[in-house]
């Protein structure tokens, strides 16, 4: 890449040539493309062809955009806006009302066929949609007006992308994801609660560099993201291969970093890479998992909000035995498996030799042929 192009990014952006092209390099690892791609999506971004983006509330809490907003590699404002043109957001707008409302249809009729629509939360369909309205719209007739003239439709996070928190029984507002709504063209769902931002950047830099989304699993999800179960990844797998869980929050094995499939987690059957990518930039990042607290299955359909997050999972590809015992680790209080299996070899020699003398005490001696007897 030219010295002009990366000056021109350090002075557009006010990041530096190293950090631009970290975060190049992050996106294309991310999304699994070979040595040499980085360039290509260093070239896509300061093209300066950015998509304009609508992005649409519906049925859910912003944690999704909250989520997007604590990208720190590089922050918000130094790139993630120089990535996309975000031509309307509720959450991040100045303007308000009917001013908002005009300035996302002009967006719309200026950019026909060329803009990303993007959507958070879920959709009420009961009762024609009535239960969720923006600018007297319900969101049914919004969604469907606003994907007509769309190039790609996003659903981000896991209300939009099939019900989420929403559509939880009894779903009062008969709460859908998108794709249950759009059936003329691909929806790409970015499940979570909330996704990694970079899973969202990740597609939208795909798209802009090759002029394609990524390739989608049959749930509608980008494979890169998906593509595999979060146990694969887990820094807590070892314990679970040796049987070593935690038994009840704040126990022995909880507090030694054990592995949580006992206490509900749901890593072992949900796809997405939350301990490859993490979340929160600050300090390092971080992962529910990491941070002792189970994988509720949030970007599985019929897991996340569906199944209790007590109940076991049903483990994808390896289930532990029921007859690992608990691991106490204090001396006296009980014993561990590697005790156990010793003590049961040991008794069973025992109860072995047992029977053997047992049985010989019970045969009949020979009759005594000595001399002397009669």
């Amino acid at each position: 890449m030219s010295d002009d192009i990366l000056n021109a990014i350090e002075t557009r952006l006010g990041l530096s040539r190293r950090s631009f092209m970290q975060f190049c390099a992050a996106m294309a690892a991310t999304m699994g493309l070979p040595a040499g791609a980085e360039a290509e999506i260093a070239n896509a971004i300061v093209s300066g062809k950015r998509p304009p983006v609508i992005w649409l509330h519906f049925l859910e809490c912003t944690g999704c955009t909250e989520s997007m907003l604590r990208a720190e590699h590089p922050a918000l404002d130094k790139l993630i806006l120089e990535v996309i043109s975000l031509d309307y957001h509720e959450t991040l707008f100045a303007a308000s009302g009917h001013q908002a409302e005009a300035a996302r249809k002009s967006a719309m009729a200026a950019n026909k066929g060329k803009y990303v629509l993007v959507v958070e939360g879920a959709i009420s369909t009961k009762d024609g949609g009535i239960y969720c309205k923006v600018g007297g719209q319900t969101s049914l007739d919004l969604v469907k007006e606003c994907a007509a003239d769309a190039a790609a439709v996003i659903a981000i996070g896991s209300c939009a992308a099939w019900g989420g928190m929403p559509s939880s029984a009894p779903n009062p507002t008969g709460a859908v994801g998108v794709a249950e709504i759009i059936k003329d063209k691909p929806v790409v769902n970015i499940p979570g609660c909330p996704p990694s931002p970079y899973n969202f950047l990740s597609t939208v830099v795909h798209y802009l560099t090759f002029g394609v989304l990524p390739d989608l699993d049959d749930k509608g999800r980008p494979k890169f993201a998906y593509g595999r179960i979060i146990h694969e990844n887990c820094e807590r797998r070892p314990h679970f291969d040796a049987g070593r869980f935690a038994q009840e929050f704040g126990d022995e094995g909880h507090r030694k970093g054990y592995c949580l499939y006992k206490l509900g987690c749901k890593g072992p059957e949900t796809f997405a890479n939350c301990p490859s990518i993490l979340f929160n930039d600050v300090g390092g990042g971080s992962w529910p998992v990491g941070t002792g607290h189970p994988c509720i299955g949030c970007s599985e359909k019929g897991i996340g909000f569906t199944k209790p997050i007590h109940a076991l999972a049903d483990p994808l590809y390896i289930t532990p035995p029921e007859s690992y015992p608990r691991i106490v680790e204090e001396q006296g209080q009980g014993v561990t498996l590697g005790s156990a299996a010793t003590v049961a070899v040991i008794g069973g020699l025992a109860v072995g030799a047992g029977l053997r003398v047992a049985r010989n005490l019970g045969k009949s001696k020979p009759e005594d042929t000595s001399i002397g007897k009669e």
